[in-house]
């Protein structure tokens, strides 16, 4: 201001060099951020040299060294920056007896200095907590984006499983019934009349299931072109699964003990896919003539038990080998009894297999538990 407006004759007047030092004590802070400590010794030192060697008009505040000491607070270590802290403190004392002497004058400087000191503090602090909530968001997003991951994982095996137990079953039952029908035309032909109802029979509900599998999965399903949905299968669908593996030639036993009681839906489906599978690798690996399937209801849980009286574990053992190596003559072999200890794992049961009683033949025995909450992952 005392450039633009005229001072009173009694003070000195405006010159160049009063201008010079005082644009000198604000240039530096063009590079306060970068070397916030330097800045600061370098406004001070201007400040020094307008107050003993110009005798113009000057401001007695000194905004420039707040502005410089606020970024020494704010960016400094802390040695460095109380050791600032120290030097300014000290330099103020000496600056005030210069200029008044006043005890006002100095708690009003010490006052300036403490709360630009504290609020390069503050800012600090502000900085560095916004960085942390930024952090925290950015270790959510990849938490939920692996979260997602997984459950897309999640997600693909379960398809993987029943999409393998419709079309295993359903391939293996018309692989049977179509090596049968040959012979059967040429000694029984109504049996092979009844063999290509039964292939037919199994094709379309494979279709079927298969419909209502894919159209889950499609991604343009409206309300107005809604996917087919049927329920899931239970319990009380096995006579009819039975009865299409024994238009196969395979003769089945089918018994149920305890007392049946209220079995949750995916703990039924689950049943159900357990006996599926276990008929599947039956029919297609076994070379059994009879197979036993038994439900017992417990108290809290319910056992599915699968025996035949085929060739037992060393009929499945070579095969099961080669899934372990991609060889053999069937890779999928290990995936059935893979995909039974998985659906039992997902309800807290457990799954053996092995052979059977007296050594004789396969046996697939399956415990579940009847818990009606939190279940039906992976059923």
């Amino acid at each position: 201001m005392p450039f633009v407006v005229p001072r009173s004759a009694e003070l000195p007047p405006a010159t160049w060099a009063a201008y010079g030092l005082t644009t000198l004590t604000v240039l530096p802070l063009v590079a306060r951020r970068q070397a916030p400590v330097t800045v600061l010794l370098a406004v001070l030192a201007a400040g020094a040299l307008y107050r003993f060697m110009v005798d113009g008009p000057g401001q007695p505040l000194p905004y420039t060294g707040l502005v410089a000491f606020y970024t020494v607070a704010e960016l400094s270590v802390p040695r460095r920056r109380l050791a600032v802290a120290v030097l300014v403190l000290a330099a103020v004392f000496p600056s005030v007896a210069w200029n008044t002497g006043e005890a006002r004058e100095l708690l009003f400087s010490l006052f300036v200095f403490a709360a630009a000191y504290a609020f390069g503090r503050l800012t600090r602090t502000r900085k560095e907590y916004i960085r942390a909530v930024e952090d925290r968001t950015r270790q959510l997003e990849v938490t939920r984006q692996v979260e997602a991951e997984r459950a897309a994982a999640r997600e693909r095996a379960r398809i993987a499983r029943e999409m393998h137990d419709v079309l295993s079953h359903a391939v293996s039952l018309m692989i049977v019934q179509a090596e049968a029908g040959p012979v059967a035309v040429r000694t029984a032909p109504e049996r092979a009349e009844a063999a290509f109802d039964a292939i037919s029979e199994t094709g379309r509900d494979a279709m079927v299931q298969l419909r209502r599998m894919l159209g889950v999965l499609r991604e343009d399903a409206s309300e107005d072109t809604p996917s087919p949905r049927a329920p899931q299968p239970s319990p009380a669908d096995l006579p009819a699964l039975l009865e299409r593996v024994r238009s196969g030639g395979l003769e089945v036993v089918y018994t149920v003990t305890g007392r049946p009681g209220a079995v949750p839906a995916a703990t039924g489906a689950t049943v159900y896919r357990i006996v599926q599978e276990a008929l599947t690798n039956v029919v297609r690996h076994a070379r059994a003539t009879c197979v036993t399937v038994e439900l017992a209801h417990g108290p809290g849980d319910v056992t599915v038990t699968v025996t035949d009286d085929g060739a037992g574990p060393g009929a499945t053992a070579g095969l099961a080998a080669g899934a372990a190596t991609g060889t053999g003559a069937d890779a999928t072999t290990g995936m059935g009894l893979m995909g039974i200890r998985e659906r039992a794992a997902a309800h807290g049961g457990t799954a053996v297999a092995g052979a059977g009683p007296g050594g004789r033949g396969f046996q697939v025995l399956v415990a579940l538990p009847l818990v009606t909450s939190g279940e039906g992952v992976g059923s």
